[in-house]
């Protein structure tokens, strides 16, 4: 078998609870001779500053660096509100996100017809709903200069974030989305504000001269960002692909997340650029939601988003397309059989911890397995 070298940072708050469902899909996975899992641990996040001062070391950044791939459970929580910028728990995320140079975010909003009806939207608007967002990751307003807060005097302060973005960034991001529209609907709707942003004039010139140059085949279509908020909560599978910036990317994909019934569902994946020579690629993979630090430690957590983030890893990151499979076919299958987490629960249903439900998909797997 294979062995492909796996990083876990669980991080805060309902990160651990979730990420613990992983590890024994991971051995049944193993077991079954689908291949080997070379598991280490580290810290990220507020655990990571409470142990380290740092929001990740750089000994568990390095064990990212070597890593085949890297799962992340959630960081951040009141707790260390009061932490210097620098270090606060989402310092340890972005740190990942900009020296593994994961530069593309694929949030895939998929409505299980088992859970059409939690959704808060009507069950003919979601119903069969499989849509994409990719988001930009690494540039934009989140890395821009200068990001500052300067005191202007007589009581007055000014907070500055700055949006930049080159050529290149759109490009490759926009690279991304094409392909993986040619896998899908063969559809791409690029999403900016180039009404009132002059980066998002200049993201409609580079991803529509990306399309006339490259990619003639597939659909584009541009849409404002605030009107696509809209049609995403009047028409959602009118979607495919969904191609943004870093910021409106990070609010459009949490509402995306909401029409499949919870943001507890849904995984996200990170991407590096390919290698040239094996034309591997360095992968985050993580559940969209937070830590949710009101329910952390009462098994409450719905651990599906991030089973789901490591069918993810299966699949983009480990070549294991028929696993992958598999796993998310023991997900929908337990769904289909009325087993629900607290998010999701219906009447008729019945409700399991976090560790049932990761029981049950287990157990789904091994049957699936044989």
């Amino acid at each position: 078998m294979t062995t492909h070298k796996l990083l876990m940072l669980p991080g805060d708050g309902i990160g651990p609870e979730v990420m613990e469902q992983v590890r024994p899909l991971a051995t049944l996975l193993g077991q079954a001779g689908v291949a080997r899992f070379e598991v280490e641990t580290g810290l990220v996040g507020g655990c990571a500053y409470d142990a380290c001062g740092r929001a990740i070391s750089d000994a568990d950044m390095a064990l990212a660096q070597a890593a085949d791939a890297v799962l992340l459970g959630a960081v951040g929580g009141p707790r260390w509100d009061g932490v210097p910028y620098d270090v606060r728990p989402e310092a340890g995320l972005f740190r990942l996100r900009k020296e593994l140079q994961l530069f593309a975010n694929l949030r895939p909003a998929v409505c299980y017809p088992a859970l059409a009806d939690a959704s808060s939207l009507k069950r003919e608007l979601v119903d069969g709903l499989d849509l994409m967002l990719v988001r930009e990751l690494t540039g934009g307003i989140y890395f821009g200069e200068p990001k500052e807060i300067l005191d202007l005097g007589n009581g007055q302060r000014r907070g500055i974030d700055t949006q930049v973005y080159d050529t290149h960034e759109i490009e490759r991001v926009g690279r991304v989305a094409f392909e993986l529209a040619r896998q899908r609907g063969n559809k791409v709707t690029s999403a900016e504000k180039r009404n009132v942003m002059k980066s998002g004039v200049l993201w409609n010139e580079v991803i529509t001269a990306l399309h006339r140059n490259e990619y003639p085949d597939v659909h584009l279509e541009h849409q404002l960002a605030d009107s696509l908020g809209m049609q995403l909560v009047r028409a959602p599978k009118q979607f495919d692909v969904i191609l943004t910036d870093n910021l409106f990317g990070d609010l459009l994909s949490d509402v995306a997340a909401m029409l499949t019934g919870s943001i507890g569902m849904l995984p996200s994946a990170s991407l590096g650029a390919a290698d040239a020579a094996g034309g591997g690629r360095r992968a985050l993979y993580e559940p969209v939601h937070g830590s949710a630090p009101d329910i952390a430690g009462k098994a409450l957590a719905n651990p599906i988003a991030m089973i789901n983030s490591f069918a993810m890893c299966l699949r983009t990151s480990f070549g294991l397309v028929d696993a992958a499979g598999l796993v998310e076919q023991a997900v929908a299958n337990v769904l289909a059989a009325g087993l629900r987490t607290d998010d999701i629960r219906t009447p008729g249903t019945r409700t399991l911890s976090t560790g049932g439900m990761g029981r049950a998909i287990h157990d789904e797997l091994a049957r699936l397995l044989g």
